[in-house]
């Protein structure tokens, strides 16, 4: 990745020496990825647990390492001739998404090591560090082709991934159908990109404001063909209607804590990127990306609530069916901040951060409940859930706070305030009916969030069937699971408690 990144400066030369903690993080990812793989050679069958706390303590090791960088602005591979442009930047922004998407990845491995008995632990847990590394890398992309090729690093594992099941029907057409649409995105993007390097001769997002801003006429169609298509290209990452088709099947096929993975740490790395073309790099074409956003945003959003309300309380996996069209709803939401920002200036970045650190916490909370109950109910239907409180009633409760933040209502504090914060950054950039489209897409999601929560509090009757309504038995929970659970509520209860403070660090996540 190192290499990859130092090759994009081009002839101008670079800095020889090698801010070597500015880079550690993805690194580190990177290096306990490969350590995993070898190791596998040599552990025994019964000892492959311990490849899995490993890679445990390497995601921990990484996040540790992001302390010593809050100091200041780092920055490696640099221009030496010219401007100071910089491949790699480790800025507040940097840090508060690879706190992110780490965090991510960390929550992920715990909800995988009591989960992970049949898959092949050498390959899942070197794919699965593999692609943290990737995500972590790309908030620090300074140029095009570093961030291209940290997006294609963070997603070609997770292909794997979503299909690692051997045998399975189901999870090798989820990996199918998400490797063909991400590939179709990934040559439309490098399409784009290619036209906007031919446009302007550079690739530094920094360098690129400024030359989009003066393009010869004669290559101004062909710039702005570019700018669309990268814009296109990420849309399918950030699982933008109607380039979403592929995210309910895929977040099925795919063992559970990958699709809580692809959720999160995959949405993240889309709207990370997004954010660094739109608001760094093509500033000049904000007539352009800003209402077409907005309209991505309105579909976005309302497509997936509206199939939301249409999955059934019977239908196999349909919980997970239900989180994945929750997911694409939220991912309306992430736009909106982003849009507002070709209006009322860089600022509203903040919101959509500050909500992607809320939705992070409490949907891999979620997805952990689901882990919990698809144990002894494997069929993950929204009616297993019937009656949990009677005999889970911590995770029933955990599972309930989950959804009223995603819902917006109290005591989901955090949940509610951004949206709020969303809301305000719509109507602050004059995009009001922008915030009436999502006003009202937050009251259609109240009503499948409240029937799933309601159901974890009915007890089942005779009615329902039997045995499938009975709620979930008893059964030893794995320890990386329950602190899975533990974290997220503590995380989401701390984060009600003290809102405001998530987006004053959001917001000083500017550029």
């Amino acid at each position: 990745m190192i290499v990859a990144a130092a090759s994009t400066a081009g002839a101008a030369g670079l800095v020889q020496s090698v801010d070597w903690l500015a880079i550690a993080p993805p690194v580190t990812a990177a290096a306990v990825a490969l350590a995993v793989l070898v190791a596998d050679l040599f552990v025994p069958r019964e000892r492959k647990p311990l490849l899995g706390y490993g890679a445990v303590a390497g995601l921990v090791a990484a996040l540790a390492l992001l302390l010593p960088l809050h100091e200041g602005d780092r920055s490696t591979f640099c221009l030496t001739t010219g401007s100071r442009a910089c491949s790699y930047t480790a800025d507040h922004f940097t840090l508060v998404i690879q706190a992110l998407v780490l965090g991510g990845a960390l929550l992920t491995a715990l909800l995988s090591l009591g989960d992970t008995r049949k898959l092949p632990a050498g390959e899942f847990w070197f794919l699965l560090l593999s692609s943290a590394a990737g995500a972590a890398l790309l908030p620090a992309a300074r140029d095009l082709a570093t961030l291209v090729i940290a997006l294609e690093v963070a997603s070609l594992p997770a292909f794997a991934l979503v299909g690692i099941k051997r045998g399975d029907r189901r999870s090798s057409e989820a990996a199918l159908k998400f490797f063909l649409s991400s590939v179709t995105a990934t040559a439309v993007m490098l399409l784009g990109v290619s036209f906007v390097y031919a446009a302007t001769g550079t690739l530094h997002l920094t360098e690129l404001a400024g030359r989009l801003d003066h393009v010869d006429g004669r290559l101004s169609t062909l710039a702005g063909a570019g700018v669309a298509l990268t814009l296109v290209g990420f849309a399918f990452k950030t699982a933008a209607a109607p380039f979403h088709f592929w995210v309910p099947d895929t977040y099925v096929g795919a063992p559970l804590p990958i699709a809580a993975y692809l959720s999160v740490v995959g949405k993240a790395v889309g709207f990370t990127g997004l954010i660094l073309v739109t608001v760094i790099a093509f500033p000049a074409y904000a007539d352009v990306w800003g209402p077409a956003l907005a309209v991505l945003a309105a579909l976005t959003m309302t497509l997936a609530n509206v199939a939301a309300l249409r999955q059934s309380a019977t239908r196999a996996r349909g919980a997970v069916r239900l989180l994945a069209w929750s997911s694409v709803a939220q991912a309306g939401y992430l736009l909106v901040p982003i849009a507002a920002a070709a209006y009322a200036g860089e600022h509203t970045i903040g919101s959509t951060v500050a909500y992607a650190l809320m939705y992070a916490v409490v949907n891999l909370g979620a997805f952990a409940v689901a882990a919990l109950v698809a144990r002894t109910r494997p069929g993950n239907r929204i009616d297993d859930y019937r009656g949990l409180y009677a005999t889970r009633p911590l995770a029933a409760l955990a599972l309930a706070f989950f959804l009223l933040c995603l819902a917006g209502l109290p005591p989901g504090i955090i949940g509610l305030f951004a949206k709020v914060t969303v809301f305000s950054a719509a109507v602050d950039a004059g995009l009001g009916w922008l915030a009436v489209v999502m006003a009202v897409n937050v009251v259609i999601a109240l009503y499948y969030y409240l029937r799933w929560t309601a159901i974890l509090f009915r007890a089942p009757s005779a009615d329902d069937g039997a045995p499938e309504a009975a709620p979930a038995a008893r059964h030893a929970v794995p320890a990386p699971l329950t602190a899975a659970i533990v974290l997220t509520a503590a995380g989401g209860v701390v984060l009600s408690g003290a809102p405001q403070a998530v987006l004053r660090f959001a917001a000083v996540t500017l550029f």
